[in-house]
């Protein structure tokens, strides 16, 4: 059975903490750093190192409980992979941008670097993850200790990383994982797995109950498409755009490279079966 590829033991606790958002740690700075466009998605624009009207003094969000329903959807889907407590608590030793006002637009422009890397971070611990991948698992940890020791180096250092660089050394691996994967969820297929290009516009597609494992859906734009009951097993999913997609009942349990922004953005129910390592958003109980 595809089970039987990954280990047995589930991601490390140690390791997955440190790669989810923990606000209570941070500084705000997705709601500072970042800049946003009036849209669907939010209520009105705000520039990068502008913090946002909603941004409280201890750095906690006043509309949290509001976000979807005053316009702010885009706030309820992102993920920053833990990057923002890394940074304010990590990179910058605890000192916020509030109580030391020129630290601000270094710690700003740090940020979604950091994002970058702890992203690369995510895909990296999946991969080891797999036992599939047992072949070049010392390659993966080489890659995965050189990103962390990235993410540890100081805020003038890290402002000069190449991400564009490390992420393209990075993605070569995990072409490689992903051959793998798919390769052995196409095995089981009595049929060739469909076929897409990166980056396909399946906007609005139809694919209801459509067996996709081991499709290469990378960066795919499935924005609004019908997935229910569909089989993503062994499908890679990287960079694919999942706003507003209908998962009810789809079969995401052995997707690759899913993260939980993806899922947030996505529509779905209590029959998704989601990654053990991701979680059901709220909203997805009212459908």
């Amino acid at each position: 059975m595809y089970e039987n590829h990954r280990f047995t033991e589930p991601f490390s606790d140690r390791n997955l903490s440190a790669l989810k958002a923990d606000c209570e740690q941070c500084f705000g700075l997705c709601c500072a750093a970042l800049p946003f466009a009036a849209s669907i998605d939010f209520a009105r624009d705000k520039d990068a190192g502008q913090p946002c009207h909603n941004l409280q003094s201890d750095f906690r969000c006043g509309v949290h409980t509001e976000l979807r329903e005053l316009g702010y959807r885009g706030c309820t889907v992102y993920d920053c992979f833990g990057a923002g407590q890394k940074i304010s608590q990590v990179t910058y030793a605890g000192e916020d941008w509030r109580k030391n006002p020129k630290t601000a637009k270094q710690m700003f422009e740090v940020f979604p670097i950091m994002w970058h890397l702890h992203e690369l971070l995510w895909y990296l611990h999946e991969s080891l993850n797999l036992e599939i991948t047992r072949t070049i698992h010392t390659d993966l940890q080489t890659a995965l200790d050189e990103t962390e020791q990235l993410t540890l180096l100081n805020p003038e250092a890290l402002a000069k990383v190449d991400v564009a660089a490390h992420r393209a050394k990075i993605n070569m691996l995990l072409l490689q994982v992903s051959e793998l994967v798919r390769t052995e969820a196409r095995r089981k297929l009595k049929k060739s797995a469909k076929n897409f290009s990166r980056g396909a516009d399946l906007m609005g597609a139809k694919l209801t109950g459509a067996d996709l494992r081991g499709a290469n859906l990378r960066g795919a734009y499935l924005i609004a498409a019908d997935l229910r009951d569909a089989n993503l097993r062994g499908a890679d999913l990287i960079g694919a755009d999942f706003r507003d997609t209908d998962l009810r009942g789809a079969n995401l349990a052995e997707a690759l490279f899913l993260t939980q922004a993806q899922i947030n953005a996505a529509k779905g129910n209590t029959l998704t079966k989601l990654p053990a390592t991701l979680s059901c958003p709220d909203h997805w109980h009212s459908h």
